[in-house]
């Protein structure tokens, strides 16, 4: 069959690259086009992707302004090459703004649609659940409090359960760094980086100690030099995000996908956000992101409760992430008790094998005649 995926960041793309290899193992005639990155590159081969992820990340609303123009020359070319390459099913990964219209487009022309890592709507704009029902044939969710939640909104989708397990897993283990040191993962959008660097790096000044930052696969060296090239004690590296968190004696993470990575590795941490006030005051007052959730970090979410301290917006300063590290690092009992809900939240998002399991539910529906 022919699978036509569209991932628009680095997180996507690691998700996307195996479900690829599932799909592969699953139907072995499977053929691929995809938006994506390096990972589903070589997933399929070698293939390059139709768009470069790094061409499509935007974040906040200040952002997607400033770009509106590329981003509506993507979404019409995505349109016409769907169209043209007739793909047996789409595969939405994550992504909302810009795959909802696509959603939309397939439907209309009776293309089977799944989406993989659904979006967020427990956390703000519930009305896109409208929208999920009419132009999604199926969600496939990866996170166990989702269930209850689309359940009772009546949304066809399947779980089982998160493929960042697999992922963690099955990396091979390298220490990256001689001594003591603490993680940094400011983010893979560089409006993230920009906002994360210069509070880290003031950190990074006060506590005296060695800082390895992970790298984002989207992003230069150059992103970051303006922050740490004076700072002999701050080391950047690339393609070794798990190692870096593994080894690490705590960690700054920023919000998303990486906070569930430290989680899953067994690292204290403190998760940190901050946006654009624009970006903030539509999250907060009109989609009420606040109201809806108790907590941006995705282990907490798992948990119901906090397992780590999350620094938003105003919280996030230089003060209060360094009396949180100093925490992590000192207290001894924080620091067993953190790595015991660490424990907890990798239970609650089952075994191993999920993207396999996920592909081949997505090629029995494929199959049915029941969608």
């Amino acid at each position: 069959m022919r699978y036509y995926l569209i991932a628009g960041e680095a997180s996507g793309d690691l998700h996307g690259s195996n479900l690829m290899k599932g799909l592969g193992a699953e139907d072995p005639a499977a053929e691929f086009r995809f938006w994506g990155g390096d990972l589903m590159s070589e997933a399929a081969g070698g293939k390059a992707p139709v768009v470069h992820y790094r061409d499509c990340a935007v974040m906040g609303i200040a952002e997607v302004l400033a770009k509106a123009g590329r981003l509506g020359r993507n979404l019409k070319y995505c349109k016409q090459d769907i169209a043209g390459w007739k793909p047996d099913v789409v595969i939405l990964i994550d992504y909302p703004g810009f795959n909802f219209r696509i959603a939309r487009f397939c439907h209309e022309r009776g293309v089977r649609v799944f989406w993989y890592i659904a979006p967020k709507t427990w956390a703000s704009r519930a009305a896109r659940n409208r929208k999920l029902k009419a132009w999604v044939d199926k969600l496939f969710v990866v996170f166990p409090f989702e269930v209850p939640y689309f359940s009772a909104r009546n949304i066809p989708f399947v779980y089982k359960g998160n493929p960042l397990v697999d992922a963690v897993d099955g990396h091979e283990y390298r220490s990256p760094f001689k001594g003591k040191y603490l993680a940094l993962l400011p983010g893979s959008r560089k409006a993230e980086i920009n906002r994360m660097m210069p509070v880290c790096m003031k950190v990074a000044d006060v506590l005296g100690m060695d800082v390895l930052i992970a790298g984002a696969p989207s992003r230069t060296a150059a992103d970051y030099e303006k922050f740490i090239s004076t700072r002999s004690n701050v080391h950047l590296m690339f393609g070794r995000t798990y190692d870096i968190l593994k080894y690490a004696d705590a960690a700054i993470v920023n919000s998303g996908t990486a906070s569930l990575e430290a989680a899953l590795t067994g690292t204290p941490q403190v998760v940190c956000w901050s946006s654009s006030w624009l970006t903030f005051f539509v999250a907060d007052k009109i989609w009420g992101v606040r109201r809806r959730i108790k907590y941006v970090s995705l282990g907490n979410l798992c948990l119901g409760r906090q397992a780590f301290r999350e620094l938003i917006q105003g919280d996030f300063t230089v003060d209060a992430v360094c009396d949180e590290v100093r925490r992590l690092l000192e207290n001894k009992p924080y620091r067993r008790h953190m790595k015991e809900d660490c424990a907890e939240i990798r239970e609650s998002l089952g075994g191993s094998g999920t993207s396999t399991a996920v592909a081949r539910a997505m090629i029995d529906e494929l199959k049915s005649n029941t969608i």
